[in-house]
């Protein structure tokens, strides 16, 4: 299977250097080439436009900012859908919006090509080590196809059916929560700060006590030690994450009571200049408008 990668930003580097590392090969490419330049020196393929890659492989996959970068590099006229060989496989990574995946998957078919949606759970420094979740939506001998992929990126599945649009609503809805369970710690954090209680009393109570998982031991920790550095997903990733949840939850024709608060909190600490930290600042802005700050 001839794989390419489109889009090294640092979770697609970490996931372009596993795949290179296991199978030997891979083609890459990046409208920034010193993006590129690590896995050229490594090995890799580096091609001149999304059109070359597209030719000489089987499956790209694509991990891609936001939404209008996959449009452009799917839609355009040199575009995966207008250079992909008739039954080759887009495998989209990064998060998107439903109706870009829609407008997308549609325009696969009309080609005679495969969308499979397998959007990842994780951060950069667990997808560097294979240990990614992984959550593939398409046809059934598609994904079959893309296990071997699947075994060298992470080492939990989630098959959400066939519908690529499935595993787009799960990875929404996911930093939909997570982004409510940061807003939340962040609230409980300044509580008991402004009763001098010790950050660290309070991060073993919830991580030993209430949530004994990755997000809350990843984020609690971060909150507790004030780390914004540490970085997972920026601030401008988390607002794109509430937007994304927004268009979802408006073409579903629902509401998200929870999403306001921590929305704001990242306009804030955006407006601030804090748009590079880690979206954990939203934290931060409760701390601040609670006089900790």
């Amino acid at each position: 299977m001839r794989v390419g990668f489109l889009g090294l930003g640092r979770m697609g580097s970490a996931m372009a250097s596993r795949l290179l590392a296991a199978q030997g090969s891979l083609a890459v490419y990046d409208l920034d080439p010193r993006q590129t330049a690590r896995l050229a020196a490594a090995g890799a393929t580096v091609q001149p436009s999304i059109r070359e890659l597209a030719a000489g492989c089987d499956v790209v996959i694509s991990m891609l900012p936001n939404d209008e970068s996959l449009r452009v590099a799917t839609l355009g006229p040199d575009g995966l859908a207008a250079a992909l060989a008739t039954s080759a496989i887009h495998m989209v990574s990064g998060t998107h919006g439903v109706q870009v995946i829609d407008d997308i998957a549609q325009a696969h078919r009309a080609a005679g090509q495969v969308l499979v949606t397998c959007h990842v759970l994780g951060r950069p420094e667990l997808a560097a080590t294979g240990k990614l979740g992984l959550v593939p939506a398409g046809p059934r001998a598609a994904v079959d196809a893309l296990r071997p992929l699947f075994a060298i990126l992470g080492e939990r599945v989630f098959e959400a059916g066939e519908n690529p649009l499935s595993s787009t609503a799960i990875k929404i809805a996911n930093n939909y929560v997570l982004g409510c369970a940061i807003e939340a710690i962040g609230e409980g954090m300044a509580l008991v700060r402004k009763y001098g209680v010790d950050p660290q009393v309070f991060y073993r109570v919830m991580v030993e006590g209430l949530f004994d998982c990755t997000a809350y031991r990843g984020y609690a920790d971060i909150i507790a030690k004030r780390d914004w550095g540490r970085i997972g997903a920026t601030a401008v990733i988390g607002l794109k994450d509430a937007a994304l949840s927004q268009e979802a939850a408006h073409k579903a024709g629902i509401s998200l009571p929870s999403l306001p608060p921590w929305q704001v909190h990242l306009e804030r600490a955006i407006a601030r200049g804090e748009a590079n930290l880690d979206w954990s600042v939203m934290a931060r802005e409760q701390f601040r408008a609670s006089g900790l700050e």
